[in-house]
C-alpha cells in the first residue's frame, strides 16, 4: 500500500505493518516520518533497534542474523536499512525477498531511502513490499506550496501568523524546509503561542546566527568570495552540518544549470528568471551568476556537488568541506576545478 505522510497520525493508531520504506529527498519530511514511526513502535513494545548503512560492500547476511535474533527478554526490535541510493542490487534484492515472505511480528523494519525512480518500484523486492507493508513516498513543497505549508505548521503549534508574515517567512526561506521549521520553532520560543506579523518575522530573521547557508549561497551568486568562504568557516565553526549547506548549493546549482540552458538557447534572462520564478529581490545577484557561468561550468560544479555528497555518506575519502569550498568559490567566479 502506499501513504502520504499525512496519513500517518491515524495510520499509526492501529498496529504498524512489517515494514514501511520512506523514500525522497527531502530530509526534514523524511525524518519526520521516521521519528513518527519510531515514536509508535514504542508504543507497541519495540524496545530495541538496528541501524544498518547499506554501502558498497555491504554484507546482507547481517539483516538475516538481525531478523533471526531473538531477544533474551522477548523485546520487540526495529531495523532499519539506510539505502541512499534506493538500489539493493541482486543480492539486496535477493534478502528482501527471503525477509518479506515471512516476516517476524517481533520485527519492523524501516528501509529509508534516496527518491526511488520507477524502474526500482518494478523490481520484485519493492512489490513484495507493497504487499506486507507501505511504501511512503516523500514529494518536495514547491514554491507554489510553500505559504500554505509554512502557515498549516505554524498553526499547528499554536502560532497565528497573517498573510503577509507567512509571504515573508516563505521568501526568507526559499523552499529550504529544514530553515522554515527552524525560524518556526525560533518565533514560538519567542513569542509563545498566539499573532504572527511581517515584523516579527523580519525580527527573527535579523536575530539569527552570524553564518547561515543562505547568506551563504547569496554571497556565492553575489560574486563575493571571500565573503563566501567567511561564511562557510564560520558554518563549519559553528557545528553546521555539511548536508545541510550541501543541500543549499546543490539546489541552487540544480535550478542555476536549467537557467543557463535556456539562456544558451537565446531566451532572454528577464524571461528566464520569470519561468524559474525568482524573487525579485534575488534577480540582480542570480543574474550577475548567470552571466558569468556557463552549463559547462555549472555542470562540472553539479559533479563536485555528488562528490562531496559521497564524501558526506562515507564513500569517498575526502573533506566535504573542501568540496563545498570549491563549489561557492566556483559558484563566486573563481574557476578551481579542472
Amino acid at each position: 500500500m502506499k501513504l502520504r505522510p499525512d496519513q500517518l497520525d491515524g495510520h499509526t493508531q492501529k498496529n504498524l505493518l512489517p515494514v514501511y520504506i520512506i523514500s525522497g529527498d527531502v530530509p526534514l519530511i523524511q525524518q519526520e516520518v521516521c521519528d513518527k514511526l519510531r515514536a509508535a513502535a514504542k508504543k507497541q513494545d519495540y524496545t530495541e533497534r538496528e541501524i544498518f548503512s547499506v554501502e558498497k560492500g555491504f554484507d546482507w547476511n547481517n539483516l538475516t542474523q538481525s531478523a533471526s535474533n531473538i531477544s533474551l527478554f522477548g523485546d520487540r526490535k526495529i531495523i532499519e536499512l539506510r539505502m541512499p541510493t534506493g538500489k539493493p542490487g541482486d543480492a539486496g534484492s535477493k534478502a528482501l525477498q527471503a525477509y518479506l515472505s515471512q516476516p517476524s511480528p517481533d520485527n519492523l523494519l524501516l528501509i529509508i531511502t534516496g527518491k526511488i525512480d520507477a524502474a526500482t518500484q518494478r523490481g520484485k523486492w519493492f512489490k513484495s513490499i507493497d504487499k506486507v507493508g507501505a511504501f511512503i513516498p516523500i514529494w518536495p513543497v514547491d514554491v507554489k506550496q510553500l505559504p500554505q505549508w509554512i502557515n498549516q505548521r505554524m498553526r499547528g503549534i499554536g502560532l497565528e501568523p497573517d498573510r503577509l508574515a507567512v509571504q515573508v517567512l516563505a521568501e526568507r526561506v526559499e523552499g529550504n524546509l529544514l530553515a522554515a521549521s527552524q525560524e518556526i520553532e525560533k518565533l514560538h520560543t519567542l513569542k509563545g503561542s498566539g499573532p504572527i506579523t511581517a515584523e516579527d518575522i523580519q525580527q527573527s530573521v535579523a536575530d539569527s546566527a552570524r553564518y547561515n547557508v543562505f547568506g551563504l549561497v547569496d554571497a556565492a551568486l553575489e560574486g563575493n568570495a571571500p565573503r563566501s568562504l567567511r561564511m562557510l568557516a564560520g558554518l563549519k565553526e559553528e557545528g553546521t552540518d555539511a548536508t545541510v549547506v550541501l543541500w543549499a548549493l546543490a539546489r541552487e546549482l540544480r535550478t542555476l544549470y536549467a537557467m543557463t540552458l535556456q539562456k544558451e538557447k537565446g531566451i532572454a534572462i528577464g524571461k528566464v528568471l520569470q519561468e524559474y520564478r525568482i524573487w525579485q529581490n534575488r534577480k540582480k545577484p542570480v543574474e550577475a551568476c548567470l552571466q558569468r557561468n556557463n552549463s559547462q561550468l555549472l555542470g562540472q560544479l553539479i559533479q563536485k556537488a555528488t562528490e562531496v555528497d559521497h564524501s558526506i555518506k562515507g564513500l569517498k575519502k575526502t573533506s566535504p568541506w573542501d568540496g563545498l569550498r570549491d563549489i561557492a568559490l566556483g559558484l563566486s567566479g573563481i574557476q578551481v576545478l579542472p
